[in-house]
């Protein structure tokens, strides 16, 4: 799929990762649907990239919620090519902690956002993306999650976070062998440490701290090394049902 013929709905693309992928694709012609829970900042960063990318207020975890943000996106889009999920949190929490046990609506509030969400978008926009006609690939769109390297060596206090993003890695392959037969490619990136909004809020000693964990480049990664990546992932069309890791070949401790 080329750049200018991509029509992506952006999941939590107000900041950090989700920004720098509508970014990159703005700016290679395509076009982008920010899809955030921030008004305010959702709509300064479609104002910021100009004609081609819109603002949608969603929550992802509200199934009536992203029907309606991909009825919106395609109506502005004309289609929908791509659907980039970058929505997520990443609230820590001990199974058993100082102030007492985790609560099931802690985790639940995990899975929710962070799993059913992608599974909410990415079947919208699948649905969408099967009245596509194909390309000379054979292409009706991509769909591409992001997981974590916590779905492989999650930490102490990450049992709810590794649980939603473990749950995104598993289901890459049976998405895609299920949307196969629709010219429907399904990706998923795990990204290590990156310099986001909430990473960029620590002291730059904590920064610098953090960014040495990783064996090379020896620092935090850049949003738009992860945009990078996305795109690459649009434009190649062998790559379908997998999962990348983009961590500098960090691995990390158990705390």
């Amino acid at each position: 799929m080329q750049l200018k013929d991509v029509n992506a709905i952006v999941t939590g693309g107000a900041s950090g990762l989700g920004l720098a992928v509508a970014t990159r694709i703005v700016h290679g012609g395509g076009k982008a649907a920010i899809v955030d829970l921030s008004a305010v900042q959702g709509s300064a960063a479609a104002s910021s990239l100009g004609e081609r990318a819109s603002f949608i207020a969603a929550d992802v975890s509200d199934e009536v919620a992203v029907d309606d943000a991909v009825r919106c996106a395609k109506q502005a889009m004309g289609s929908i090519t791509a659907a980039i999920n970058c929505a997520g949190i990443a609230t820590p929490g001990r199974l058993v902690g100082r102030h007492g046990p985790m609560t099931g609506s802690s985790f639940r509030k995990m899975l929710e956002i962070n799993l059913l969400g992608t599974v909410l978008v990415a079947k919208s926009c699948a649905v969408a993306m099967q009245s596509n006609s194909p390309n000379a690939q054979g292409e009706r769109g991509v769909i591409v999650m992001t997981a974590s390297v916590a779905a492989f060596d999650g930490q102490i206090g990450q049992i709810a976070y590794s649980a939603s993003k473990g749950g995104i890695v598993a289901m890459t392959l049976p998405m895609a062998r299920e949307l196969a037969s629709s010219g429907i490619r399904v990706m998923t990136v795990a990204p290590g440490l990156f310099a986001t909004p909430m990473m960029k809020g620590l002291p730059q000693e904590a920064q610098d701290s953090l960014g040495k964990q990783t064996p090379f480049p020896a620092r935090l990664g850049e949003p738009d090394e992860f945009a990078a990546l996305i795109v690459h992932i649009l434009e190649n069309v062998m790559l379908n049902g997998e999962s990348i890791r983009l961590d500098g070949a960090i691995r990390m401790q158990p705390r």
